[in-house]
């Protein structure tokens, strides 16, 4: 029929996932929702989310889930954020204390809204699983904070175990991908990061499948590893809707397993390459081995 959308691709074998429901997840579930958390899992309808939430492990979002800016990539609702929740650290302390987590990873929407860009609150979020749950490492997948130093510092100054900030794409489609970022304010952040506080590991992650080249792949890695970044994550990109950036193709799992060579040969102390592969996905068997690598 003229006018008709082609066909979507069906998804290849390497990329179903058993649909969730688990006792684990039931649990977790019914805790996010009682203490009013959001979670990346489920706002970015993440694959892992059956499995990692049966293991008892969530990113936890912060800040809300309106976002001020709209990716290409990005499933997260974009509009006008509400004001902020000054009650939110607390509850999400007493969540990482109830399900005894040892390794949290802790993320927000941007709030390009606040003077701060919410680093405050991420410093907050940190004091209070710290008071709740003294033992567990924690992981902040942060905003760029429009390169603001003074947000950077706030949180770097409260001693996070890990600091992630996703370059998510090349240069070249950086502006399509993500038009309210730029590609070297990504580098940037993470470089002074590694500068400001070389005792916090710094991490990045990768999305494949929107049209880049293997060569645009590997420097984009060299140029993430310029800037002191230690761990890497490259996972498949998969369209949350058709609103969404389109899917170029999907990669075959040897591939991943190739770029994983190239990047380990740059000198990354860990790196997670595979199809269903996130920036949180297994974080603490990440940080784990990062920090054997030491």
């Amino acid at each position: 029929m003229r006018g008709a959308p082609p066909p979507r691709e069906p998804k290849p074998p390497w990329l179903k996932v058993r649909a969730p429901g688990s006792a684990g997840y039931r649990r977790l579930k019914q805790l996010v929702q009682s203490l009013n958390l959001h979670t990346v899992c489920t706002e970015a309808n993440c694959p892992n989310i059956g499995e990692c939430w049966d293991q008892g492990t969530a990113t936890f979002m912060i800040l809300g889930d309106v976002c001020t800016r709209s990716c290409g990539y990005c499933n997260v609702l974009h509009g006008r954020p509400q004001a902020l929740d000054l009650e939110e650290p607390s509850r999400v302390g007493r969540a990482v204390a109830s399900l005894r987590l040892d390794h949290v990873v802790i993320t927000s929407v941007d709030r390009d809204d606040l003077p701060d860009g919410g680093a405050s609150a991420f410093a907050a979020t940190v004091r209070a699983i710290r008071s709740a749950r003294p033992e567990c490492r924690i992981e902040l997948l942060i905003p760029d904070f429009k390169g603001q130093d003074r947000a950077l510092k706030t949180i770097l100054a409260e001693k996070p175990d890990v600091l992630n900030h996703n370059i998510e794409t090349v240069r070249r489609l950086y502006r399509s991908v993500r038009p309210a970022g730029r590609y070297d304010l990504a580098l940037d952040l993470l470089g002074r990061a590694a500068r400001f506080t070389p005792t916090i590991t710094t991490k990045s992650g990768l999305m494949v499948g929107l049209g880049e080249t293997l060569d645009e792949v590997i420097e984009t890695m060299a140029d993430l590893r310029k800037h002191g970044c230690r761990m890497l994550t490259v996972g498949q990109y998969l369209r949350p809707s058709p609103a969404n950036v389109p899917l170029a193709r999907y990669y075959e799992p040897k591939e991943f397993s190739e770029i994983k060579h190239v990047a380990c040969g740059l000198g990354f102390h860990h790196v997670e390459s595979g199809p269903l592969v996130r920036s949180s996905y297994h974080a603490h068997e990440q940080a784990d081995a990062a920090t054997r690598a030491t």
